[in-house]
């Protein structure tokens, strides 16, 4: 028999040995190390809490010093779960699904969870079924789905079969699924009652894309809450500051236009802010302007920007606490995150 090789190995201001001929550390080379039993390793690794933080710390030191990594193939089989869940979303170049995902992931690390995540690329709906392929595929344990149109609902509807599911949207669904999105037309409706309780009677709209779910629902509770004699002037963008510019500039080619202008999203009042600028009009004495978002940025804008906050790592939180009753086959149930205004200096009452 050969002699073993030694290798050292450093790490931070440590030195040890390490046989190279040995075989891949294992859970029990874990559990005889840190002088626990096989069941305080798993439960440490499973992120439980009935371990004291004591041995908590030599569980991890064991596992750092031999080098141990768990084997996912081995833990589904032994436990029926793989630890990892789905995460669908209809894109990730929005500040909406971006900060629904962020969220996500980190509430399922701090439940055990790791997250495998995919963004759609367009609206299709076969699109929508290789993704949940591709996750059963995996063996996760459960999905959630950020589906912000129609096509992506019913193709996620379709494709999720038993499935553990969640369904962060504003879309329709029937009760054997959990849903749960932040009040998107309860917002709308706190940004019209704000500019109506300012003294504005003619409220124009610059919408999201029709396509989008969270734009219908705001644009609904917009139409919901004009006043009577409200013309109810509304032209659409497609969530980009580009898109919210050229709306404006359209709505004041119209001639004579309103005193407030609700904007779906922030990007989108950032363009509609510079064509106000740019036609000399002050915000908020001739017009004011409210967004939706809260996003990075539209407290620095000029004025800074009264919107709508998204409590994202609320909804995050609530995703998973959804998920894992699913898992555990628990009812369906629904929840509807509150929105929250926050109130700058771009609304203000008419001809102030």
């Amino acid at each position: 028999m050969s002699a073993p090789i030694w290798r050292i190995r450093k790490k931070r201001t440590r030195l040890w040995l390490m046989d190279a001929t040995r075989t891949t550390p294992t859970m029990a080379d874990v559990a005889a190390r840190a002088g626990v039993s096989h069941q305080t390793v798993s439960r440490v690794l499973n992120n439980q809490a009935a371990v004291s933080a004591a041995t908590r710390a030599k569980v991890r030191a064991a596992i750092e010093d031999l080098g141990y990594r768990r084997n996912l193939a081995a833990r589904t089989l032994a436990t029926g779960n793989s630890g990892i869940i789905g995460v669908l979303v209809s894109s990730t170049n929005l500040s909406g699904p971006s900060g629904s995902l962020l969220a996500i992931e980190q509430n399922a690390r701090s439940k055990g969870f790791w997250v495998s995540m995919a963004s759609l690329q367009g609206r299709g709906s076969q699109e929508v079924a290789d993704v949940i392929s591709h996750f059963i595929d995996q063996g996760v344990d459960g999905l959630i789905a950020v589906a912000q149109t129609e096509s992506a609902l019913e193709a996620t509807l379709r494709g999720a079969g038993d499935l553990p599911t969640v369904l962060v949207t504003s879309g329709a669904v029937d009760e054997g699924h959990s849903t749960l999105d932040i009040d998107q037309a309860g917002g709308a409706r706190m940004a019209m009652t704000l500019l109506k309780g300012l003294g504005h009677t003619q409220i124009a709209h610059l919408a999201g894309p029709s396509y989008d779910l969270h734009a219908a629902a705001r644009l609904g509770a917009w139409r919901e809450s004009l006043l009577e004699g409200d013309p109810g002037v509304c032209f659409e963008g497609d969530w980009s500051s580009n898109s919210g510019y050229l709306a404006m500039m359209t709505l004041l080619a119209q001639g004579n236009p309103p005193s407030a202008v609700f904007v779906a999203n922030d990007q989108m009042a950032f363009g509609a802010l510079r064509a106000l600028h740019e036609a000399g009009l002050r915000i908020p004495q001739d017009i004011s302007v409210i967004g939706f978002d809260d996003i990075d940025g539209s407290d620095c804008s000029f004025p800074p920007l009264t919107t709508i906050r998204q409590n994202h790592d609320a909804l995050g939180e609530v995703a998973i606490e959804l998920l894992v009753e699913a898992i555990n086959g628990l009812p369906a149930r629904s929840v509807k995150i509150p929105a929250e205004l926050i109130t700058r200096s771009s609304t203000g009452s008419p001809g102030r």
